[in-house]
């Protein structure tokens, strides 16, 4: 009966591993999971991990490392033979391995923002970039607030009515009412390697770093439950991010959208115009939105690690790449080009 058990248990891995590749290189299939059996998985690790404050993913991932360790360790005291330690690790990874695919991870595979919502891609002009430039500075430094306290709840309740509306035009899921951010459990880690959020794929939750600023909150909040939502592109996630909080009636949402696009926005700008253009652009921001990017930056790179966060880097890199992000982390850029060309489209 036991051997009947492991038996069947290989079965149902290799059934679930072959359908996870199948997803992955079979064109329309990552689609099919992301419309239709993605909302149902979604729901059901959603609605386990609504009744935690804390996160389960970060209480997972932490857990499975730290049990990997003492088990390896295990063995070694009692001399336990290394195949059979190999074999069940092994095994676990592969269990692993499909729980974050069949979770979440499949949506990597699905069609891009291009193909899905029919939108036209076209190389734009330096002059389409440099209108660009000019409507998206004015209007930051027309958004600008001071923003030292945030409603989170307020937030929290405007980006989900966003989705509402915009989730069937995107060929995202529509948030469930019980859906709410969870706190990261390794804060100081977290914000010593650079990350603000992150999806969590074992549970379906978007986990929020508590050392964010207030001024960050609203277009963090957006960009992790777009990733929820079913989208893995980091620049579309950053897309949704930018024109929920920039068409919101609060003040506090546009202005964190606006400041939140700016990194992308300078970085765009160095590539696509001479370095006397890039300076005079830059002394078109405005005294205040300069003070509070400034302090922003300095706020992080004083809890900022330089040596595991470059490798954090490294490896996030190489795991987009892997998962057919062909631009790894340059992906969180590709906003200008979506928002340029959605402009062009007369989306917004």
């Amino acid at each position: 009966m036991k051997h009947k058990k492991i038996h069947n248990r290989w079965i149902l891995l290799v059934g679930m591993l072959i359908y996870c590749w199948l997803t992955m290189t079979v064109p329309g299939m990552g689609e099919w999971y992301a419309r239709h059996l993605y909302k149902w998985i979604s729901a059901i690790l959603s609605g386990i991990s609504y009744w935690t404050l804390f996160s389960l993913d970060d209480v997972f991932i932490y857990g499975s490392i730290a049990g990997i360790i003492l088990y390896c360790i295990y063995s070694y005291i009692k001399h336990l033979n290394w195949k059979h330690t190999l074999g069940h690790t092994v095994e676990y990874l592969l269990w692993v391995y499909v729980w974050f695919y069949l979770g979440w991870g499949l949506n990597y595979f699905r069609e891009d923002f291009y193909t899905r919502t029919h939108t036209p891609k076209i190389d734009y002009t330096e002059t389409q970039f440099s209108q660009f430039l000019k409507t998206y500075t004015d209007s930051l430094n027309a958004s600008f607030i001071e923003v030292n306290t945030i409603d989170r709840d307020l937030v929290a309740a405007k980006v989900k009515a966003s989705y509402k509306k915009m989730a069937d035009r995107l060929g995202l899921i529509k948030p469930a009412n019980n859906l709410h951010a969870k706190p990261m459990l390794l804060t100081s880690f977290m914000s010593s390697i650079g990350v603000l959020g992150y999806m969590g794929p074992f549970f379906n939750e978007y986990n929020l770093n508590t050392d964010l600023l207030p001024v960050q909150y609203p277009f963090t909040y957006a960009h992790e439950m777009a990733h929820l939502l079913g989208t893995s592109s980091e620049g579309e996630a950053n897309l949704y991010g930018f024109l929920i909080c920039t068409h919101s009636n609060m003040k506090e949402m546009r202005f964190s959208g606006y400041l939140s696009l700016l990194p992308y926005v300078m970085k765009s700008a160095k590539q696509h115009l001479k370095e006397e253009k890039y300076n005079a652009w830059k002394a078109t921001l405005s005294p205040q939105v300069k003070k509070t990017y400034n302090q922003k930056l300095a706020y992080w790179n004083n809890l900022y690690n330089p040596l595991i966060g470059k490798t954090q880097d490294t490896i996030y890199n190489w795991f987009l790449k892997s998962n057919q992000v062909k631009d790894g982390r340059d992906n969180y850029s590709s906003v200008i080009t979506l928002l340029i060309n959605i402009k062009n489209a007369g989306y917004i």
